[in-house]
């Protein structure tokens, strides 16, 4: 495949800061060069905007998340310069699969119409509908990044977003889709529980350089007792909404602020090391994305329980700021070409799915 084309990928994830946006060339399969990116934040207003929205599925909550989430793509997207395509995931409000489905927020329509460009969206839908967790999507990325960087014995990428997800990589495999190469699933919380921590004591929305924590002592009765979830034995792939664990609050009231937070983060770093324990052999190394990384008390603690290689995505050339914007720019490029996006070892659906859909100006 010889077609080449610059791709510009949006991410709004679920710890609700803003829109990460980044351009990269590809022709579907390989990554062939890395373009520009920027990031537009929510403010106050517009972060509890999202919130009130959180968990629902339609209502005036959802109507003017939609807005705001066009909106600021629109306004963010609008920096990227000229691309030939653009890869639009929106924002997650709530996650059923097997319910209600999946809703994603924003409208891909008007953000075509606005940018001038083709717009793939709606990637999780289809992958629901057939019967699969429409979640973790990156998975199929993270074998493109193997690739780049030349690895030859499997590794693991670990997103710390607001929820924590974790691919297991075969970089030797011929594609993402061959049985065998993947292997993704959601871990458990990551940053979500230890923001809205520090939103509901402290009135910021996440902890610097996990200086609070730093200053805390783990309580490891109340991580040995969430460790005991049904959801951690439960086989791969499987995945969570961002409350899947809303009783973590209830786990840590009594904790003063700093020991509450060194908690909750060795709670989100003993999902880890419970998920490797999935995987089909031990990676060699865990490659860390997404904000959880600048945090050097969970990179710690991960490396106290995982037992292997930890490092920051960016030791190996990659961006841990961008890779999920990265990720979705590689997957509208697939979405274009009518390629797979997810396979049964990544969300559980029961063959390799294509999915999504563009919307032209």
């Amino acid at each position: 495949m010889n077609t080449r084309m610059r791709v510009l990928g949006a991410m709004s994830g679920t710890s609700l800061d803003g829109v990460d946006w980044a351009v990269i060339e590809t022709n579907g399969k390989a990554i062939t060069g890395f373009g520009p990116s920027g990031y537009r934040a929510y403010s106050t207003d517009e972060q509890a905007l999202l919130r009130a929205a959180l968990g629902q599925w339609d209502g005036p909550e959802v109507t003017a998340a939609a807005d705001l989430v066009t909106r600021a793509h629109v306004e963010a997207l609008s920096e990227a310069g000229p691309v030939d395509l653009m890869g639009f995931h929106g924002q997650t409000l709530a996650h059923d699969p097997g319910g209600r489905g999946t809703l994603q927020v924003g409208d891909g329509a008007a953000l075509a119409r606005a940018l001038g460009a083709p717009v793939a969206w709606d990637f999780r839908s289809g992958d629901v509908a057939a019967g699969g967790q429409g979640a973790p999507l990156a998975p199929f990325y993270h074998f493109a990044c193997a690739q780049k960087i030349g690895a030859q014995a499997p590794l693991a990428f670990l997103n710390m977003g607001g929820v924590g997800n974790l691919t297991w990589v075969d970089p030797m495999a011929d594609a993402p889709e061959t049985p065998g190469a993947l292997l993704a699933f959601d871990t458990g919380p990551a940053n979500a529980p230890l923001n809205d921590l520090m939103l509901l004591r402290c009135g910021v929305g996440f902890d610097r350089d996990g200086a609070l924590a730093a200053q805390g002592q783990v309580d490891a009765g109340a991580v040995a007792a969430f460790l005991t979830h049904p959801y951690f034995a439960e086989p791969a792939p499987k995945s969570l909404d961002r409350d899947s664990f809303a009783d973590l609050p209830t786990r840590v009231a009594h904790l003063p602020d700093a020991d509450a937070a060194a908690t909750l983060l060795a709670m989100s770093a003993g999902a880890v090391a419970a998920g490797l324990a999935l995987c089909p052999t031990r990676p060699e190394h865990l490659l860390v994305t997404g904000g959880g990384r600048l945090n050097p008390v969970l990179m710690a603690q991960l490396s106290a329980s995982c037992g292997v290689a930890v490092d920051p995505i960016d030791a190996v050339g990659l961006d841990g700021d961008m890779l999920e914007a990265q990720a979705f720019a590689y997957l509208a490029m697939r979405v274009h070409l009518g390629l797979p996006l997810s396979a049964p070892m990544t969300t559980g659906v029961p063959v390799a799915m294509t999915g999504g859909r563009v919307s032209h100006p």
